[in-house]
């Protein structure tokens, strides 16, 4: 994850909603892609929010210590 960009946003709302309009998904795929879609953080406060939290309890390789 890199620092916020409207336009990459953008870029993969787009491949998920080509994927969300094949006609050949399961019930659970295009739940699961819908909640994909809906999740995609539009502003850079949600996206901040969302990077802290998947980067918060990870641990560093190389010294050990917690990011």
């Amino acid at each position: 994850m890199g620092p916020f960009n409207e336009m990459r946003q953008l870029s993969r709302k787009g491949a998920v909603l080509r994927v969300l309009k094949q006609n050949n998904l399961s019930e659970w795929a295009r739940n699961y892609w819908g909640t994909v879609y809906d999740t995609i953080a539009m502003d850079e406060g949600r996206y901040n929010d969302r990077v802290v939290t998947v980067f918060k309890n990870i641990q560093s390789k190389k010294t050990g210590e917690w990011l």
